[in-house]
């Protein structure tokens, strides 16, 4: 299967986006024809268990809450067009510069630019499929590139143009979501995390087909020295890096709500101090996201 590299500038014409694009700086873009097969395999320890019926809620009136948006960068350490987008991923986790969103940014490395002088040590072969499917059946294009930033599973932009990021998040946040909520503990005595995830979905908010309750366990400040590549010789700094990727629940058509609970086992690598767990309601066949949340880690001291 041939597989090729081009360089080459978006364009007002380019049909596989979703919204117009006018930028002048170039990018490398990867195609290839992917044929996937066999079976994907998640590394992850630990068990699943779903929670019985729906848990109570307050009576008293919610406070107002931001507009949460999912943004996911395909990216690649061994991409030279990628450290741009990197950096605007970076200030979205970090700065939350849209006025009124809370942006979940998931740094999902692809494994396809591994063969071209660099293994990424973040990526996996689960983003490539994932920016694959995207591609397939929301933006109806034949290729894949780097950098992309997909932004609730509905629009995608060239990941370095920050302005065009931004407003399509602006965009994102106006579609009435889901409400995800997400705890995340780690007992001092154990290396697992334990999750609880509950989604409810308001009557304003149609989920006509079967939904995926999917968790991401990213972590912030990471860093790599590139040694070889189109990055050689470089230091490249990651925030929402993907350590774990698994979907531990389905939500079907026209069901309101769904709790349950994972465990997933801590790397020793990982700082638990700079996990997040992300967790996010996503239909199955649209690849709309539906609602997204988040927590950090809470590590808890051992029973005396």
């Amino acid at each position: 299967m041939k597989e090729y590299l081009r360089i080459r500038r978006a364009s007002l014409h380019r049909r596989i986006f979703s919204a117009n694009i006018n930028r002048t700086g170039r990018r490398m873009t990867i195609l290839r024809a992917f044929t996937w097969t066999g079976t994907l395999a998640v590394f992850i320890a630990g068990s699943f268990l779903l929670a019985d019926g729906p848990e109570s809620s307050s009576a008293a009136p919610a406070p107002a809450r931001k507009a949460i948006v999912l943004a996911e960068l395909f990216t690649s350490e061994g991409c030279s067009s990628c450290p741009p987008a990197d950096e605007v991923l970076s200030r979205l986790v970090q700065q939350q510069p849209v006025t009124g969103v809370t942006v979940l940014g998931l740094s999902e490395n692809v494994d396809y630019w591994n063969r071209l002088g660099w293994v990424d040590p973040f990526s996996s072969a689960t983003f490539s499929k994932r920016q694959s499917e995207y591609a397939a059946r929301v933006f109806r294009s034949s290729g894949v590139y780097t950098p992309q930033m997909v932004i609730d599973g509905s629009q995608e932009e060239v990941g370095s143009d920050a302005k065009g990021v931004y407003r399509k998040i602006a965009q994102a946040a106006q579609v009435p979501k889901a409400v995800v909520n997400v705890v995340a503990d780690l007992p001092s005595a154990t290396t697992a995390l334990h999750i609880r995830v509950k989604v409810d979905v308001p009557p304003e908010i149609i989920v006509g087909e079967a939904s995926d309750v999917v968790v991401a366990i990213a972590e912030d400040n990471l860093a790599s020295d590139v040694r070889h590549g189109e990055n050689g010789g470089k230091r490249l700094k990651h925030s929402g890096v993907v350590r774990r990727f698994l979907t531990v629940g389905t939500l079907m058509p026209h069901t309101r709500g769904w709790s349950g609970t994972t465990s997933v086992a801590v790397a020793p690598e990982w700082k638990s101090a700079d996990l997040k767990v992300i967790s996010f309601l996503q239909e199955q066949q649209s690849r709309r996201v539906v609602g997204a949340g988040w927590s950090n880690v809470t590590s808890q001291a051992a029973p005396q």
